[in-house]
């Protein structure tokens, strides 16, 4: 048995032809779309009720595109401070960074979701729920693209910031050049994933009253009481949103790998 492992594991894959991933994705295909037409063929379908709320489901489609959108920049924003703060020489700003992580990766969406909008933003009069929730998206995001920023720093060789340090590069330098260049090719595939993440998350912002897309199929589903026709084109606009985006992540990790 370990001999048959350890030749698979020895053998290098090599990519497949493109007919035979044709062939594969049109099986595939074919086998989903079975699927689906014995689930529709048994069931009575009501589209007419609900097509009087397309315009609905497009602006919910729209404002989770925003979303994820704006909260991508903020949360890398937040994520590439967090890091390096995480890296500082000062305590006092390691250990804020450090608690934030933990704290942020710790508590579930849901229940962060919960916290800021009905205590603390409450608390402090903030009523938006747009606002509210691009801010939690973009902290709890940050809070996981600062490790995967992290790491990819820390996988740069010790060996080549004593030689930067050598040639007379200073920290900044020494990151521009250096650091970053090298760890850029580590973060992107698990940076791109994070990006399909952050949209998925989005449909939990539906808890505080946000009018996005999940939202807009619960409020027509409760009008028409239509759940399939009400549900199908929610799953159906999240795969458009998401299926490119693995399908990115994957080709980045091909062309970003590098024999070791």
């Amino acid at each position: 048995m370990s001999s048959l492992l350890t030749s698979f594991l020895d053998k290098p894959r090599s990519p497949a032809p493109w007919w035979a991933r044709i062939v594969t994705a049109a099986v595939l295909l074919f086998a989903l779309s079975l699927c689906c037409w014995a689930l529709l063929a048994s069931t009575v379908m009501n589209w007419e009720a609900v097509w009087k709320y397309r315009y609905a489901f497009w602006q919910g489609w729209l404002l989770t595109v925003l979303l994820s959108v704006v909260s991508l920049v903020l949360s890398t924003l937040i994520g590439l401070i967090a890091a390096l703060a995480r890296r500082s020489s000062a305590l006092i700003i390691r250990y804020v960074s450090i608690a934030y992580i933990e704290c942020v990766r710790g508590m579930p969406l849901l229940v962060l979701i919960l916290v800021l909008f009905y205590v603390v933003a409450n608390a402090i009069g903030v009523q938006d729920r747009l606002l509210v929730g691009v801010v939690v998206l973009s902290l709890f995001a940050g809070a996981y693209i600062a490790e995967i920023i992290r790491s990819g720093i820390e996988s740069v060789g010790a060996s080549q910031l004593e030689s930067a340090r050598a040639i007379g590069l200073t920290g900044g330098q020494t990151y521009r050049y250096v650091i970053f260049p090298q760890a850029l090719r580590q973060v992107l595939p698990p940076l791109a994933g994070q990006f399909a993440s952050i949209i998925k998350d989005s449909s939990l912002l539906s808890i505080i009253g946000l009018a996005e897309f999940t939202y807009t199929a619960q409020q027509v589903n409760s009008a028409t009481y239509s759940t399939l026709e009400s549900y199908l084109p929610l799953a159906v606009g999240y795969l458009v949103l998401t299926l490119p985006i693995s399908l990115w992540t994957h080709t980045l990790g091909r062309a970003l790998r590098y024999e070791t």
